[in-house]
């Protein structure tokens, strides 16, 4: 039993993190404090009320803390101490993606692109956008009103004669002189002004250029630039959604039992670029001022250098330490952040649609986890389950007359999907098209070393009849661990229609035909139909990279340097096919003995 009373003879009365552990030696806990003694005394008092607490109390076994200068210091190490450890009783933020900008590249003729990470690429970056999509929509956007290109570099340097995408005006094609530097440009600056929300300084900018070029007679420029403030105009037609503040992100919250949904708004260059929701896990019987904390804690001290931190973010609800998160995000921000919380004006309108977003997701989340409970439930009900139904998973295989085999597992723990656990296995050493020596390879590769019992499905399903099933026998036959999964096989029906598959229990020996309308069905064929995606994705992807391999890849010796040399010396992929030996040789750092390799290769002998 832990010893709380000699514990907290040796707590001092300074701010600080404490970590709290149970028998297995793993943290389930971790917290800060102002004070120390104070806040972990009011853990071990005779009487506390919250059922969160008592739970944590009754597993701990010792707890260690870690003495900080200030406030501020104990939230930045507490932010990262749970991303370290996860622990069960914290509130967890569960997305850790980096988000993606637009890249206005630096070199002679900038390069426009997505870009998502470290920024070591040299130019302006724009954003951050809430997801990918956003950024594509914009860089779409961009291109019917900007010329500038999109290409890659290596494509941009081999170029000879301008692409498709001068012919379809979405280029100026700079890589071969269509377009003045000058010209080019001035064209960069303004979409540059464009992406900073300068949308009427760039109008004003158009519209006297074309002025200009009207008086000079120049009346081709002058239509190009009317077509252009035509498709300006209209982009701001669509961006109905603008106010008057520079930056700042409007939080929406909504909290039900274990369930929260926190809805974040981007608002950059005085327009919305987007919003994002998040689903943190969080522990029962645990406050929304908590929940919002720790999401607003985790979510801006993660420490990515490339997440952007507005100067303002307008919350719903007032959080238990307002002032120390403030101090502890404008450190890493390394400019001032102010929490506010709007009750009028501009701010509230956003405030109230990020709130609009978070309560119609929560209730869309409960809904699909009522339904996915009474799945659950009608499933251990049809296999006479003593226990609830934790975690699942299936197995599927998919290739192409043999060639690129792919295997699938998916899971789902007691909510539904959980993809984090998602693998997919490059089946190899096998006959083309043996489907059961690719389900063997890939079982084989999931469970033959196993070391987390805790991970060991409560029930496998095998996509397939008798034979796949008998595999999945072998394969369990030596298993080593007192946990068993439950094995079954999902055999599709005739005319592989959804309704009619056959479930085949392997620890009875029965087959079952279920009822289309039987929720349980519903619940396999979601797992089944979910392990077909991820296998067909993943054989697609393989079966596509080989279709655009480059012949010059699988050549001993011709490493990249080499290929962009015969790329950009003989035109292309198209003149390194059609190039003789003698040709080849002429490029610089490709001797006579390499050329007759490349020409064999691209030959095909």
């Amino acid at each position: 039993m832990f010893d709380a009373k000699a514990f907290l003879a040796t707590v001092p009365q300074q701010p600080g993190v404490y970590r709290m552990f149970n028998s297995a030696g793993n943290v389930i806990y971790v917290g800060k404090a102002k004070d120390l003694k104070k806040r972990l005394s009011s853990y071990f008092r005779a009487q506390v009320d919250s059922i969160k607490t008592k739970a944590l109390v009754s597993q701990i076994n010792s707890v260690e803390f870690i003495l900080t200068h200030s406030e501020t210091e104990a939230l930045i190490l507490e932010n990262n101490l749970i991303k370290q450890y996860l622990p069960k009783y914290n509130v967890l933020l569960r997305d850790d993606k980096s988000y993606p900008y637009i890249l206005l590249s630096g070199h002679k003729h900038p390069r426009i692109s997505s870009h998502r990470g470290p920024r070591k690429v040299v130019g302006q970056y724009f954003g951050p956008y809430p997801n990918a999509g956003a950024v594509w929509q914009s860089l779409k956007t961009l291109q019917k009103i900007f010329p500038i290109r999109q290409c890659e570099d290596g494509f941009y340097r081999a170029r000879t004669r301008p692409c498709l995408q001068y012919q379809l005006k979405l280029c100026s094609a700079p890589c071969v002189g269509k377009i003045s530097d000058d010209d080019y440009a001035e064209q960069v600056r303004l979409a540059a002004l464009f992406l900073s929300g300068k949308n009427q300084q760039v109008l004003d900018d158009l519209v006297k250029k074309m002025a200009n070029a009207s008086e000079n007679w120049q009346f081709e420029a002058a239509a190009v630039y009317r077509d252009q403030i035509s498709a300006l105009r209209r982009v701001q037609e669509q961006q109905h959604v603008s106010g008057d503040h520079e930056e700042l992100d409007a939080i929406g919250f909504s909290l039900q039992g274990q369930t929260a949904v926190v809805h974040v708004l981007f608002i950059r260059d005085r327009k919305i670029l987007g919003s994002k929701s998040f689903y943190p896990k969080v522990p029962v019987d645990t406050d929304a001022a908590e929940v919002l904390s720790a999401f607003v804690l985790q979510f801006y001290l993660s420490g990515h250098s490339d997440q952007h931190i507005p100067k303002e973010i307008v919350l719903p609800i007032s959080l238990n330490d307002d002032d120390a998160v403030a101090e502890a995000i404008s450190k890493i921000a390394e400019h001032k952040v102010r929490l506010t919380y709007a009750k009028r004006g501009e701010k509230a309108q956003y405030l109230s649609l990020a709130q609009k977003n978070a309560d119609i997701a929560l209730d869309s989340r409960q809904s699909l986890a009522q339904k996915m409970r009474l799945r659950y439930q009608s499933l251990q009900q049809l296999l006479a389950l003593q226990e609830p139904i934790g975690r699942m998973e299936c197995f599927d295989i998919s290739h192409t007359m043999g060639q690129a085999t792919i295997a699938s597992c998916v899971v789902f723990d007691g909510e539904g999907p959980f993809k984090q656990e998602y693998r997919r296995y490059n089946v190899t050493g096998i006959t083309g098209g043996d489907d059961y020596a690719a389900m063997r390879f890939a079982l084989d590769k999931r469970y033959s070393k196993v070391t987390d019992t805790q991970k060991i499905p409560d029930i496998v399903f095998i996509d397939g009849g008798l034979g796949q099933l008998n595999i999945a026998l072998e394969q369990f036959s030596q298993w080593p661990h007192a946990k068993k999964p439950l094995l079954i096989g999902v055999a599709k029906g005739e005319g592989r229609k959804a309704g009619l598959e056959t479930l085949i229990l392997w620890d009875s020996g029965r087959s079952l035909n279920l009822a289309e309308d039987t929720p349980a069905l519903h619940l396999i064929q979601q797992i089944r139909d979910e392990a077909h995606r991820f296998a067909i994705t993943g054989h697609r992807n393989k079966r596509g990279k080989a279709l655009i391999k480059s012949p010059l890849e699988n050549i001993e010796g011709i490493g990249e340097k080499r290929r962009q040399a015969l790329l950009q010396y003989l035109g292309g992929l198209q003149g390194v096919m059609k190039a003789s030996i003698i040709e080849l040789s002429s490029v610089p750092g490709i001797s006579k003995q390499q050329a007759e390799k490349i020409y064999q290769a691209c030959q095909n002998k």
